[in-house]
């Protein structure tokens, strides 16, 4: 496969099953982030704001792992 394909998706349609496939292909794109990034793109973020989204989900990142953590030495 070449070097430029690397970023492509692949989602197999068995059996002529599209739907299947399309709801699988959403799944995918949901956890990479894709629809929440082109929300992110539709309207300009200024820098500043861009800095403060980030680390407000650095920090609920940061809080989930511990809740998670937390749950599992319990």
């Amino acid at each position: 496969m070449p070097e430029r394909w690397s970023n492509y998706m692949q989602v197999s349609v068995r059996d002529n099953n599209v739907d299947q496939a399309l709801r699988v292909l959403k799944k995918k794109l949901q956890r990479e982030g894709v629809f929440r990034e082109m929300k992110l793109k539709q309207q300009f973020e200024k820098p500043s704001e861009k800095r403060a989204r980030e680390k407000g989900e650095a920090i609920r990142r940061a809080r989930k792992l511990a809740r998670k953590k937390l749950e599992r030495e319990a």
